[in-house]
């Protein structure tokens, strides 16, 4: 299918009927093929999960000790044990004693530690509970389950705009510092979810200098990107708890990653990095918790990835998967959209965001579902799932077979030039 480029706020009346019509019969024709084709969620693909396979054979052996002596099948070492640790360290920044190993979930460390800090406070402050209106800054558009655990909590989202280096930071600084009532900031640093964004480095530096009124302010950094290139010019993030200590804000700062996109969505490993004063605080409230996370599972990870080298080597496989998906959505937004919508081009991460015309997304989310492509929901983006401009539509390439995704691109953008249309 080729798309002929059309100026639409040029199209007289007559035009406009005429292209509407041809384009509602290429719609109907796809319709007609009823497909069933998901690009709602970011998920790794079947072909990406089958790269770690290997994890779940002999990846042991019967070893379950770890090279300091741990017996991993039994309780004990809330922290993780330390080949776990290094696997991360490099990754996001942190020394031996500032990371914990958790569970599968980096969702449920956030969720977790949001309720910790509403129940019983953060290091050196009170509960959470105990302010008038607990208020979150959130970056929009953003991780529509950042925002879904402020609404499950009762926190009040402040939403601020995103830019080319990240977060719009004059006015993060001004909310910030504005009332000792909004508590922390949730942050995609590095390719950003939807928007692809790795922050700038005077951003990073911004965050790390945030004079916030409350004194239990906390920034919510999830790094959950910081492996997953698909450029040849992959993008770099500053450290975040690097540039904190240089100004001595560095128990401001949470930071949190998995392997759910690097190893198994459902039985990888995450962690929250903090400075080691806040981490022996969150150990201490961990211990009512749990005496200690999956440790044969750290101890696989371990064994299997060798080390932060090899992370970076097997996230090579998981580029050559992912790159040609990303290439199959730009070329059809290249070749029937521009002008119409815009989009960024990221060098990494899960999503492609994508600004329809003003007033459009929801229509086109709905037409899509109807011709069998169901996509993230319009305003997901957006705290309270409201986009004010009802534009924003998160593309997610990476679970669906390349063939199915590139049907799935041409319904899309039928969908789109119908409801500009419209």
């Amino acid at each position: 299918m080729r798309c002929i480029k059309v100026n639409y706020t040029n199209l007289t009346e007559e035009q406009r009927a005429k292209l509407y019509a041809e384009l509602l019969t290429e719609y109907e024709t796809l319709k007609s093929k009823n497909l069933k084709l998901d690009m709602s969620r970011g998920k790794p693909g079947p072909d990406q999960l089958d790269l770690t396979n290997d994890m779940l054979t002999h990846c042991l052996d019967g070893d379950h000790f770890s090279e300091r002596g741990v017996d991993c099948r039994n309780y004990g070492v809330l922290d993780g044990i330390f080949e776990a640790k290094r696997l991360f360290m490099p990754m996001l920044g942190l020394g031996r004693y500032e990371i914990i190993i958790g569970g599968n979930s980096s969702l449920q460390l956030m969720y977790d530690t949001i309720a910790r800090a509403m129940l019983l406070g953060v290091k050196g402050g009170k509960p959470w509970r105990e302010s008038p209106e607990v208020k979150f800054i959130c970056p929009a558009p953003g991780y529509d389950r950042h925002f879904a655990i402020c609404e499950a909590m009762g926190i009040k989202m402040l939403t601020v705009p995103m830019t080319d280096d990240g977060p719009d930071m004059d006015e993060v600084e001004r909310l910030a510092a504005s009332d000792p009532n909004v508590k922390g900031v949730w942050c995609v640093p590095m390719y950003s979810n939807p928007d692809g964004i790795t922050y700038s480095d005077e951003t990073v530096r911004r965050f790390a200098r945030l004079q916030p009124a409350a004194a239990d302010f906390r920034i919510f950094w999830d790094n959950a990107y910081p492996v997953h290139h698909i450029s040849d010019t992959p993008d770099t993030l500053l450290g975040i708890l690097d540039e904190c200590k240089a100004v001595g804000s560095e128990d401001m700062a949470y930071i949190f990653g998995s392997t759910s996109k690097i190893s198994f969505p459902g039985g990888g490993l995450a962690v929250i990095g903090a400075s080691e004063q806040n981490i022996e605080f969150l150990k201490e409230q961990m211990s009512f918790q749990t005496i200690g996370y999956d440790k044969l599972n750290q101890l696989r990870h371990a064994k299997f990835f060798g080390d932060f080298d090899g992370v970076k080597k097997h996230m090579e496989l998981h580029r050559a998967v992912l790159k040609p998906k990303f290439d199959a959505v730009l070329e059809v937004l290249r070749r029937d959209l521009t002008g119409i919508g815009e989009w960024r081009e990221p060098n990494g991460g899960y999503f492609i965001s994508f600004n329809a015309p003003n007033g459009t997304a929801k229509h086109i989310v709905r037409l899509c579902k109807d011709a069998g492509v169901v996509m993230t929901p319009a305003g997901a983006t957006f705290p309270y799932g409201r986009d004010p401009l009802d534009r924003n539509i998160r593309i997610a390439p990476t679970y669906p077979p390349l063939d199915e995704l590139k049907q799935a691109m041409e319904i899309f953008s039928v969908s789109v030039r119908l409801a500009a249309l419209s």
